[in-house]
């Protein structure tokens, strides 16, 4: 386990890795020796600007211990593909999960890192057939190549968009097969930057979280607004806090 400073509030937050796990969610870490509920997701489930982010409130409105796994610039590629974790949400009484974007997965365009989703690594020769004029290797971010692709030229840029989201749409549900408990999906939107591309989740449009709604539990969606984040996300906890005791009951 370690400590550093995340975030803009130049928090001192403690990570750290359950068992196996490759991924470092936020600590301290807790004991799962009785009942939980697993909160799984990205950065803002981490919650790295939040002295107390929405699973800790979370567990303040229900009065059961809810774990945040969340991990900093993580998709859904990354829980897909970290069984220790995936075996820390199937040991958990349900399941949280945010809903994070679609830029982040692998797909027939790119490679994103296995673990640090927001990290470009190469493109294809799909993508590069698509957009021949662009030097590949000038990018790190994901979300930089495609603020570059799309500001080069809007109507290619459709064909990545449908690619990204047929992934996501895809990945989603191969990951509702690996959860073995009960899910409820949470949404933050929010606008990232100038928002050239849209508000996060990014490219996730309301029809496509409509489409996981027969699998899921729950969908709790949380307007985005000017309030800060800190208000969000007690709106986000009370939100699943109703949720989740409409479910149990």
């Amino acid at each position: 386990m370690r400590h550093e400073t995340i975030g803009l509030a130049g928090l001192r937050i403690m990570r750290g890795r359950y068992g196996n796990s490759r991924l470092e969610v936020r600590a301290p870490l807790r004991r799962l020796d009785r009942g939980y509920i697993a909160c799984a997701g990205g950065t803002e489930t981490f919650g790295p600007d939040l002295a107390q982010p929405f699973p800790a409130l979370l567990e303040q409105e229900l009065g059961l211990p809810c774990v945040n796994l969340g991990t900093l610039n993580a998709g859904p590629g990354a829980l897909f593909g970290d069984a220790a974790l995936l075996a820390l949400c199937n040991g958990a009484d349900r399941v949280v999960l945010q809903l994070t974007g679609a830029q982040g997965l692998g797909n027939r365009f790119y490679t994103v890192h296995p673990r640090r989703n927001d990290r470009f690594l190469r493109a294809s020769a799909k993508l590069r057939a698509l957009y021949p004029e662009i030097d590949f290797t000038d990018f790190c971010f994901v979300r930089h190549m495609l603020e570059t692709l799309h500001c080069h030229d809007p109507g290619r840029f459709d064909a990545v968009r449908d690619e990204l989201r047929a992934a996501w749409t895809m990945r989603m549900r191969s990951l509702f097969d690996r959860i073995e408990v009960p899910v409820t999906l949470v949404a933050l939107p929010r606008r990232l930057g100038h928002g050239r591309l849209g508000r996060d989740p990014l490219f996730v449009t309301p029809a496509m979280i409509e489409a996981l709604r027969p699998l899921a539990q729950g969908v709790v969606v949380v307007p985005c607004d000017e309030g800060t984040e800190a208000a969000q996300h007690r709106r986000v906890a009370l939100g699943l806090a109703r949720s989740l005791t409409a479910e149990v009951g």
